[in-house]
């Protein structure tokens, strides 16, 4: 269990995170509970902004809001990552109802640079009430082992559904890395989370240039050749991407039927997203679509390139999946594919069945090029579910003993005529 980190004001703070802890504050230091700065990331120019936890639990109020609107001007206007770090009891009760048009105003800066600038959040500590959604609508959310997101506090469920939970329960590292899919990166120690936040500010602000020599990288044997063969996709990733290049896995615990990961490849930045036949056979999932699409999204809103992996034969069916938005989520995989102008490469390492194959970046969604394993499948559903649709009749009319090998039988000449790439 993480042990609590020493609090530190929020110019120590930046500092942590800035090179060489220089930095320049935008305004003059008040008691707002709120500090902004400009500095460098890995020698790439920053707007930051923290809360204050010294002054009133950090709560935002009226002048606080301020800064931060005020750190999103100079962002845009120098078209420079903004990173806030969060540490912030929600509005400042002192300040009334003002407080709350305060939050709206920074919910609005936010919006209007969302897509045109990275918004990257750290939460080192509880981040309650309106604070909640500052860190929610940003690119990417970091949260260190003593971070919370929540929207009311424990008291106030207590209050209203009599539920006693804490705040690590309600809002901590477990909630929102597996259930929720609020927090991209969860931190093992506020240091870490410090050096991630660094490396995406790299990622995101030095894209770099495609190096002229990318190393060839054998990659046969990381897929199994047999199609019904489990496997783990992270290696597959790994060894496309650069050895000694930055590199994060984003929401690697939400979703996990999914793998999106941001890194280099000759040294420029890109994005990938896999389907990880470990979890779930790698099926899309309501969860798995929301999740690419972000991503997607992501990276086409600030020129990232993306490669695809694809290995999934279909949606994962039933009830839930349905109740749950299935069809909604999954339409913004397709929407997010369809209207993306980065350049987008597809693998398809085995199997791309039916409607998850178009959703996987197919060549009819815009995929700048696609290619296929030797031994990759491309049909709208696998052989044995066809044959039992095509050959309903034939196969209710056999003894049970028969229908087993009339299957298999009408499954391999399927194959013949339909599987394959070509």
């Amino acid at each position: 269990m993480a042990t609590p980190e020493k609090v530190l004001d929020p110019e120590a703070r930046i500092a942590k995170l800035l090179d060489d802890g220089n930095f320049e504050l935008l305004l003059p230091r008040t008691d707002c509970g709120m500090v902004a700065a400009t500095g460098l990331v890995k020698g790439n120019k920053v707007v930051v902004f923290a809360s204050d936890p010294t002054i009133k639990g950090g709560a935002l109020g009226i002048e606080g809001s301020q800064v931060i609107v005020q750190a999103y001007r100079a962002a845009m206007g120098a078209q420079v990552p903004v990173i806030g770090i969060w540490h912030s009891g929600g509005a400042r009760l002192s300040d009334g109802v003002a407080s709350l048009n305060a939050f709206g105003e920074v919910f609005q800066a936010m919006v209007t640079a969302s897509g045109r600038i990275p918004q990257l959040s750290l939460v080192l500590g509880p981040t309650a009430g309106g604070g909640a959604y500052g860190p929610a609508l940003t690119d990417i959310v970091v949260l260190a082992p003593e971070g919370r997101i929540f929207v009311t506090g424990p008291d106030v469920v207590k209050s209203v559904t009599g539920d006693i939970v804490d705040m690590a329960l309600l809002g901590g590292p477990e909630a929102h890395s597996k259930n929720s899919g609020v927090a991209h990166v969860i931190a093992p120690s506020e240091d870490i989370a410090y050096s991630e936040i660094q490396d995406l500010v790299s990622l995101f602000a030095n894209q770099g240039l495609m190096s002229p020599h990318v190393e060839d990288v054998k990659l046969a044997h990381l897929v199994p050749d047999s199609a019904k063969r489990i496997y783990e996709v992270h290696p597959l990733v790994d060894a496309i991407l650069d050895k000694d290049g930055e590199k994060l896995e984003l929401l690697d615990m939400w979703a996990e039927n999914m793998t999106t990961v941001i890194g280099r490849l000759g040294g420029r930045t890109v994005g990938v997203i896999a389907n990880n036949p470990q979890v779930i056979g790698g099926v899309l999932d309501s969860a798995a679509g929301e999740k690419a699409a972000r991503f997607v999204r992501t990276c086409d809103a600030f020129g990232i390139p993306l490669v695809v992996i694809a290995d999934v034969t279909g949606f994962l069916p039933g009830i839930g999946q349905e109740w749950e938005g299935a069809v909604r989520r999954g339409a913004k995989l397709l929407h997010a594919f369809a209207e993306a102008v980065v350049p987008r490469v597809t693998v398809i390492t085995r199997k791309a069945y039916g409607g998850a194959f178009v959703a996987m970046n197919s060549k009819s969604l815009g995929a700048t090029r696609v290619f296929a394993w030797p031994q990759a499948e491309v049909s709208v559903m696998g052989a044995v579910a066809a044959v039992r649709v095509l050959h309903r009749r034939l196969l209710a009319d056999l003894p049970a003993e028969q229908r087993e090998g009339m299957e298999l039988e009408l499954a391999a000449e399927h194959e013949k005529v339909s599987g394959g790439v070509a």
